[in-house]
């Protein structure tokens, strides 16, 4: 390892990394390479050979994509031990028939686009190379954002030598085999550090696909990828910590990461962060890929304005007919129908349906179930709730820089708990490094619009689908690292709701946490203003009710929230409580017994067996 220069009144030093690898080779095809061309370029590539584009207001592109989310279930490890692994597996052979007819296709196409940056700074700094078709040109624009220029990474004479990644990625959204299930697939080559993505057009697996080797990656490394994002926090003392919070899509990461507690709060990570021992904190991604769905400028200023800004990059946002947003789009009109129907077309609807719609002989009622949820072959009629659009750390007021990043003091997970059991404390802080690794390791939530109509509650190891080894693995290496972290609080937030749902609160059943909650929740949490007592179904420690320290806190978040057990018990409801008590303890135990997590955990989890 290089050591850094020394520091200058006027800049920050730069950080030298080992750039030596023997990761791929960054130009492996013979086509001609369009060499990190800039933001200005991308975007006329995208109005030129990407389909589904649509200009905003704004004057940003907005990609209507035939993929709404990732496609988890088309991903594979290659491999002839598919034990080892976590994902779907595909052997070497058959692999290698599909990497070559990519191949072919990309050299059929005669150029790709390359982009050159890295994941993350400093000296853990993973440099990548990702390599687009150009109907990928509106995806290479999002992740050049997302990247670190190795300006910001390499010195003067690195810079001069020929870029050397440790990961390649390899994107082809018009290569579409018929021979595999949906006509696409992600391949994951984790001997040669390369994934190919063939037939997905959302930029999810761009992002994603190189984050997924690196958790590998940093696990052969003795650290752990968390599903994170992280915040720099200045503590009532003067102390500057780290805040990190974990937590599927839709469960409000990025909202928690970018919302302010107190005066002194710095966003650092919006997703995905590394944890080495000593809670030592490394970064991934130069910006945010943030989720629009009822995105309002008074709720989230911030990601507002990145989204609604000319430099923006969009996935399925909703425009009106001069091109403005409407964020909170859902079930669409007849004529709003036919005002995009090429588009819908061109993404996968089926034009007798579409065109039937329009008519006026098939109706919303006829198509949507009285939850809203479309029948098959009708998904058209209600936009996607899983618009995105990718925003620049430097465009984020008041953002912690990204070279001094304090150490982490203080770990969070999200669960949005929603319908008639949702019974999960607004906040509540586990007992040990045990617990909490029990509770990662849960990652439970509600699924959200990302899911389509597969909703309903949900389980994901570390809120981790990007884990390719063994899911079970990262149990045991959070409480390796826990064990270099003593003292540092470690805790879970409920951020959707106590008793119900959407529906159940207008008609005055249940309770919304809302944004102001849990800002409240943090800042006391974070103040050390909590006092807490034992929960006595679970065990991890709740808001003591009782306690003349917390009545500031109760003025603010109303007591069910941070109860639901009184919650159920006012309303007449403890014995649905209890019966919730014990069908969580019994799946809880199977769930973690179902990925081998060691004995302690699951019982400080779920109770002696």
């Amino acid at each position: 390892m290089h050591t850094a220069p020394p520091q200058t009144d006027s800049a920050p030093a730069r950080p030298v990394v080992d750039v030596t690898t023997s990761g791929p080779d960054p130009r492996p095809f013979s086509v001609r390479y369009l060499d990190n061309p800039d933001q200005t370029e991308l975007k006329a590539l995208t109005r030129q050979h990407t389909p589904g584009v649509l200009t905003t207001k704004a004057g940003s592109l907005n990609k209507i994509t035939r993929n709404k989310s990732r496609v988890a279930h088309y991903t594979y490890v290659i491999t002839e031990e598919p034990g080892r692994w976590s994902q779907k597996a595909i052997t070497p052979d058959k692999a290698a028939g599909l990497i070559a007819r990519q191949q072919e296709y990309i050299e059929a196409r005669g150029e790709l686009i390359a982009i050159d940056g890295y994941v993350g700074l400093g000296r853990r700094a993973f440099g990548a190379t990702w390599l687009y078709t150009t109907e990928g040109a509106n995806i290479a624009g999002m992740q050049q954002v997302l990247a670190f220029p190795r300006h910001e990474v390499e010195s003067d004479s690195q810079l001069g030598e020929g870029f050397r990644p440790h990961f390649r990625l390899v994107y082809t959204p018009d290569f579409r085999p018929d021979d595999m299930p949906g006509r696409q697939c992600i391949l994951v080559d984790l001997a040669s550090w390369t994934t190919y993505v063939m037939g997905p057009d959302y930029f999810g697996e761009s992002k994603k696909g190189v984050l997924r080797m690196l958790n590998h990656f940093v696990f052969e490394q003795d650290g752990l990828v968390l599903h994170a994002g992280g915040k720099a926090v200045t503590l009532p003392g003067g102390e500057r910590i780290t805040m990190t919070v974990m937590g599927l899509s839709g469960t409000g990461k990025t909202t928690t990461t970018f919302s302010k507690q107190g005066d002194l709060t710095e966003p650092i990570q919006d997703d995905m962060v590394v944890l080495w021992p000593n809670g030592e904190l490394s970064i991934t991604e130069n910006g945010c890929f943030a989720k629009i769905e009822k995105l309002n400028a008074e709720a989230e200023p911030v990601i507002h304005a990145g989204t609604t800004s000319p430099e923006a990059w969009l996935e399925n946002a909703w425009l009106e007919v001069d091109g403005d947003f409407d964020f909170y789009k859902g079930a669409l009109s007849p004529a709003e129908v036919a005002r995009v129907r090429d588009v819908l077309i061109l993404t996968g609807a089926d034009a007798t349906n579409v065109d039937a719609y329009i008519a006026g002989s098939v109706t919303q009622d006829a198509v949507l179930d009285a939850n809203g949820i479309p029948a098959d072959g009708w998904d058209f009629v209600v936009w996607t709730g899983n618009g995105r659009s990718i925003l620049p750390m430097s465009a984020v007021p008041g953002a912690a820089d990204l070279h001094t990043i304090p150490p982490v003091r203080s770990m969070g997970i999200l669960n949005r708990d929603e319908g008639a059991d949702a019974a999960m404390p607004g906040i509540l802080r586990f007992t040990s490094p045990a617990q909490a690794a029990g509770y990662f390791m849960l990652g439970e939530t509600s699924k959200t619009s990302a899911a389509g109509k597969d909703r309903g509650k949900t389980r994901s190891p570390f809120t981790q689908p990007f884990f390719p080894a063994q899911y079970g693995l990262q149990a045991a290496r959070f409480r390796e690292l826990a064990a270099t972290m003593s003292g540092v609080p470690m805790w879970l937030m409920n951020t959707g709701y106590v008793g119900g749902d959407a529906r159940s609160v207008e008609a005055g059943v249940g309770l919304k946490v809302k944004i102001r909650h849990s800002s409240a929740m943090l800042e006391a949490l974070l103040g050390d203003r909590i006092v807490w007592t034992v929960d006595p179904d679970f065990g991890y420690e709740v808001v003591d009710l009782a306690a003349p320290e917390n009545a500031a806190l109760l003025a603010r978040v109303p007591t069910a929230i941070l109860s639901p057990r009184s919650f159920y018990a006012e309303a007449g409801r403890l014995d649905e409580y209890e019966a919730w008590v014990r069908q969580m303890t019994a799946e809880r135990r199977a769930f973690l017994n179902s990925y081998a997590v060691d004995a302690d955990i699951i019982e400080a989890v779920a109770g002696p067996a």
